[in-house]
């Protein structure tokens, strides 16, 4: 069965205070792991008012202390703007606290605008460049035969910490397919060269220790409900969230809304739904069918769901519907 797992970037909703945005996720990520999900992981993200997961390696330590056995995770680091020891060393700690249950998924931008990127980044802005060696370097630092260096990662030295390489473009899944590493894709804002992406990922894929055969995940938005016409109203927040996005105008998580016609403009929804043209919207009978259609297209390995649903009974019951929708269908993998 295709595994199934949860990207939360720990969405501020209108009415509700940073506390009981992180309050709700771990009960997202208790409920995910009843479901049998794969992994919890948080995105790096900075100077976003509506959304709370600047400190990920501090969130992914609450959630995986808080929960048995769902591995937790980021999705991902911005390594630019670390330095790899330092990652090695907090998601060493991670590791070391949580074994076999950590993943570091990692990223080349900021996650942030260039103004606050120079502020995290100072006059290093020039770091995305050293992107594939700054991964080279933090597996290193984890390799055991790292102990006679002069600089080590402790802890961090011989722990098993998954590497991901995260991206939204094809470059990404270059570096991916010649490291031998398992690849997530951003198509739940970037849908563009997911295939692309894919395809030149598994025809240049080198196997490596870490890595057998090519691994593929694809990151989607999900809202379900009960009809399809209750998901297309919850749907209404996500849309609102991302003209925050395309406009600059970003503010906390919105309820939803009956027209989004009174919202925005023709060119602001063409951008806006072509930015969710992965996105799972509908009851369980639509959302199974579309799931199937994907899966089969992509042949993907793992989806890995994220919600920006107003309510959080409705978005708590939409992981469940999602998880239940993947075990009805029977995906095809390749």
């Amino acid at each position: 069965m295709l595994n199934y797992s949860v990207l939360d970037l720990a969405t501020v909703v209108e009415g509700h205070s940073i506390a009981d945005t992180y309050h709700r996720s771990l009960e997202i990520a208790k409920q995910a792991e009843e479901l049998g999900y794969t992994r919890y992981w948080f995105a790096e993200h900075h100077n976003m008012m509506n959304v709370a997961s600047s400190a990920t390696s501090v969130l992914i330590g609450y959630i995986a202390g808080n929960t048995e056995k769902i591995r937790v995770g980021s999705g991902g680091i911005m390594l630019p703007n670390h330095a790899p020891l330092i990652i090695a060393e907090q998601f060493g700690t991670l590791a070391t606290l949580y074994p076999n249950r950590i993943d570091l998924g990692l990223g080349r931008a900021p996650g942030t605008d260039q103004v606050t990127a120079k502020a995290i980044r100072g006059e290093n802005m020039n770091t995305p460049h050293y992107f594939p060696h700054d991964v080279k370097s933090l597996l290193t630092f984890f390799s055991a035969d790292n102990q006679h260096a002069a600089v080590r990662s402790i802890p961090g030295e011989g722990v098993d910490i998954p590497i991901w390489i995260l991206g939204s473009s094809t470059d990404s899944a270059h570096l991916a397919a010649a490291m031998g590493l398992p690849y997530a894709f951003a198509s739940h804002f970037a849908p563009t060269y997911l295939k692309a992406a894919i395809e030149i990922y598994r025809n240049n894929f080198k196997p490596s220790q870490y890595l057998q055969k090519p691994y593929v995940m694809a990151c989607v938005n999900v809202v379900a409900a009960d009809t399809d016409e209750e998901a297309e109203y919850l749907s209404t927040s996500v849309k609102q969230f991302f003209m925050g996005v395309i406009t600059g105008k970003r503010q906390l998580l919105q309820p939803p809304v009956k027209d989004m016609n009174t919202i925005w403009n023709g060119i602001e929804k063409d951008h806006i739904m072509g930015m969710l043209a992965y996105a799972f919207i509908g009851g369980p009978e639509k959302l199974s069918r579309e799931l199937q259609e994907f899966a089969d297209e992509t042949g993907i390995d793992e989806i890995m769901a994220t919600s920006h649903i107003f309510d959080h009974k409705a978005r708590l019951k939409s992981y469940r519907l999602f998880a239940e929708a993947v075990h009805k269908s029977s995906f095809a993998k390749v």
